[in-house]
């Protein structure tokens, strides 16, 4: 159909233009794209098993949709992707407000102006990115914001009485006629509110003011929702989620490659950032890991959840805490450190909710906490496993290591050392290297560094030496004598 060409409801009914409901819409362009193999929603990863045939059995069912899930599980994404199964463009008559159909209108303006002017009656085409309306529930929302309300100046505008429906200021579910319409958190709007939206499901009309009204709206609701049983803001009246087709489960990425994936697409690196510095696998795990050990942390509030920016963020970051050795150090290009992992402490501390012994260990404390849980948790992918080793009746490949701290050796790790100081600095400590190059392949000198100091951080986890993180440096010493030092600090 040439859209240019049809400008008037005559010409739209000699094109051979048939309307249908936006849930018709969507189901047949569903199943068009399932026949061709189209695949949809790719930007969604990790929920191509559950979530994603959820949705379009919701879709192909012609149901209002509840997506139910914690924060950060691309909720509102997946709603906002929902557009692409729209038709690119639909007919609507010129000038209305509530995007009535040539062929259905709904308003009086719709009818008025067909009457009028029959057939020559103007048409506009509306693209599918304008037919996509999002609401953030919030308790101050109102009846009238939503559906609306008499106004006032409107009626001695135009002199009519409030016995006119023209008199009526529509709310956004109205103007969103033959859209998308969202409500995100609806556990947050007042149950009175709604209350109000039952007759809209429903029967698929509204009611204002007692207007003897009916607009058969065209709608396809998706709302957004964090659990009922895991928040206290809130909770969806019974009556309303008994009206919602599909309630569908969201939830966090399986698997440590899942999460990755989604972190590299999501985090935005400058362009100077992402050319200069290397982030060797091995810190993307350990990223992807402090989300996961702050998922199951006895400090964090698992009901608030912990929402996928955690990594994006920290991602982003890490790239942030080297280019600020870099230019302190006049450097051109380096490659993350295992001790650039505490620069990530301010995007870890706003992303997580406490509870009360997490309060009481403080933010900062179980922010350390994850990462030394993330080294320890990712430690055993690469190297044996120190506890292990130290039973073993074999010879233990860290003996060296840690024979060289008991003897009273130190090591002061600078979060801001020079390429070379870094190097420099781990080159010193016997038996590193070779730990190294027994258990990994390490790409170039500058992982094999890596590596190295990944070795130390893996031991001070597993109780093999001591570790101990300061304001500008991590020191590593034995463990004994840290413990010593330890309680002659607490005498003085």
């Amino acid at each position: 159909m040439n859209i240019e060409k049809i400008k008037t409801l005559g010409e739209l009914k000699k094109a051979g233009y048939q309307s249908k409901s936006i849930k018709d819409e969507l189901r047949g362009n569903l199943i068009t794209s399932l026949k061709t193999g189209n695949k949809l929603f790719d930007e969604i990863k990790g929920y191509e098993e559950t979530v994603i045939p959820q949705l379009q059995t919701a879709i192909l069912s012609r149901h209002n949709i509840l997506l139910l899930g914690l924060r950060g599980q691309a909720k509102t994404r997946l709603a906002r992707l929902m557009i692409h199964l729209l038709d690119e463009y639909i007919p609507v008559i010129k000038g209305s407000e509530l995007n009535d159909d040539p062929l259905r209108p709904i308003s009086r303006y719709g009818s008025d102006l067909i009457a009028e002017m029959k057939d020559e009656t103007p048409v506009e085409w509306q693209h599918r990115n304008e037919r996509y309306t999002e609401k953030l529930a919030t308790p101050d929302v109102t009846v009238a914001d939503l559906i609306g309300d008499l106004d006032a100046i409107k009626a001695a505008t135009l002199k009519l009485t409030y016995a006119d429906e023209r008199v009526i200021h529509y709310g956004l579910i109205p103007r969103s006629h033959r859209s998308i319409f969202v409500i995100n958190e609806l556990p947050d709007l007042q149950a009175r509110i709604q209350v109000a939206l039952f007759n809209i499901l429903q029967e698929g009309d509204i009611q204002i003011r007692g207007f003897k009204l009916r607009l058969p709206l065209d709608l396809q609701f998706v709302f957004t929702a964090n659990p009922e049983d895991y928040t206290n803001r809130g909770s969806i009246v019974t009556p309303l989620k008994d009206r919602i087709g599909s309630q569908i489960l969201t939830h966090y990425p399986h698997s440590i490659e899942i999460a990755q994936s989604i972190t590299k697409q999501e985090a935005k690196v400058p362009t100077d950032q992402e050319k200069n510095i290397v982030i060797p696998q091995l810190l993307h795990d350990l990223i992807e890991q402090l989300a996961f050990e702050a998922r199951k942390s006895e400090f964090i509030d698992q009901k608030s959840g912990v929402s996928a920016r955690l990594t994006i963020s920290a991602f982003e970051n890490l790239y942030s805490v080297i280019q600020r050795r870099m230019l302190i150090n006049g450097e051109e290009k380096s490659i993350a450190r295992i001790n650039d992992l505490y620069g990530l402490i301010a995007a870890l501390t706003g992303k997580v909710e406490l509870v009360y012994e997490g309060e009481l260990e403080g933010i900062n404390n179980v922010a350390i906490q994850l990462i030394s849980k993330s080294i320890r948790s990712q430690f055993i992918n690469y190297f044996p496993d120190p506890d292990k080793m130290k039973k073993s009746k074999l010879k233990n490949p860290y003996q060296e290591i840690i024979h060289w701290f008991n003897e009273g050796n130190t090591l002061d790790l600078m979060h801001t050392a020079s390429n070379q100081d870094y190097e420099k600095l781990l080159k010193n400590i016997p038996g590193l290297s070779e730990v190294v190059k027994n258990y990994t392949k390490p790409a170039d000198k500058a992982e094999q560094l890596l590596l190295t100091e990944f070795v130390l951080h893996g031991l001070a986890e597993y109780s093999q030496i001591s570790k101990k993180k300061l304001v500008s440096n991590t020191s590593f010493r034995d463990l004994v004598g840290s413990i010593f030092n330890m309680k002659d600090e607490e005498e003085e």
